[in-house]
């Protein structure tokens, strides 16, 4: 009986070592996550709410409703609902170039497509500053026409596109290539028009991944900085996008109504976030 007993206990012995070693490594690592979430997300997010109303809801309301802050607002508002319609449009338009058609330079399209990933918004701003501002050829003959670009909400539309473009086509563009072409190929041979194969085939195949991207898209619009800050001349009441007149009212020291507008922008980040998990659950449900 003890022959049998002795040797399983230096493995048992073993085996409760490796566990709590496991368990210690385990819960270090679990440990280290959570402090850095916390320390880096939820903690600086609670504090522009606490700042925000530092002084009371009456002062957070009239920093909300000034005149330069509803400007800033609107302004945001309505570049996003302008750039995203724009972006998903084009998105699906080039995403469909690249995976129904071959053509030389389709890699090198592919490529470019990730320069607003891969270049400063800083250097996007400026191509436009160079090719529309009074220095150009083109912006000199623009301004002539009462054209303004440069410093208006133009640019501000044109910079938020550049930085936002590549969102919604690289969403769909891995999952249009998985599809193929064979269903489009199907009913064009059923006697469909490409419109109509376009609505009733390609576009219910792609509608999350575009609604996904969408999300995305007008999230980076609404946040945008840098472009922004370079094209719009930073004018109060005009071209002050929500970013902007956080920049400007910090600067100022007028930190609770910086923070009251913050609020807003991260409320605004809150419910894309919501939007996002709830589609990606409802994607699962109804791909099982």
């Amino acid at each position: 009986m003890e022959s049998t007993v002795q040797p399983n206990l230096p493995r048992q012995a073993f085996a409760a070592r490796h566990s709590l070693k496991e368990n210690v490594v385990r819960w270090s690592l679990i440990t280290v996550v959570l402090l850095f979430f916390f320390g880096f997300l939820i903690i600086p997010l609670v504090s522009i709410f606490f700042e925000a109303f530092k002084q009371g809801v009456s002062v957070y309301l009239s920093s909300i409703v000034e005149a330069d802050a509803l400007s800033a607002i609107r302004l945001t508002l309505f570049v996003t609902l302008i750039v995203v319609p724009i972006n998903a449009v084009f998105g699906i338009l080039f995403a469909w170039v690249i995976t129904k058609y071959s053509f030389r330079g389709k890699n090198l399209l592919i490529t470019l497509i990730d320069l607003p990933f891969s270049v400063s918004p800083v250097i996007g701003g400026l191509i436009f500053i160079l090719l529309f501002g009074q220095h150009s050829s083109l912006g000199r003959w623009l301004i002539s026409h009462n054209i303004n670009i440069v410093f208006n909400v133009p640019g501000i539309v044109l910079a938020t596109l550049f930085v936002t473009f590549p969102f919604i086509s690289r969403e769909l563009i891995p999952l249009m290539q998985s599809q193929g072409t064979v269903s489009e190929e199907a009913s064009i041979l059923l006697g469909a028009s490409a419109w109509q194969t376009f609505i009733h085939v390609t576009l219910p195949n792609i509608k999350w991944a575009l609604f996904y991207g969408i999300i995305l898209c007008n999230a980076r619009a609404i946040g945008e900085f840098g472009a922004v800050s370079v094209v719009s001349g930073h004018i109060r009441g005009m071209t002050n996008t929500m970013p902007l007149q956080i920049e400007n009212l910090y600067n100022e020291y007028q930190f609770v109504a910086a923070f009251a507008i913050a609020s807003i922008m991260s409320l605004l980040a809150i419910l894309t976030m919501v939007i996002k998990v709830v589609l990606e659950n409802f994607i699962k449900k109804q791909t099982r």
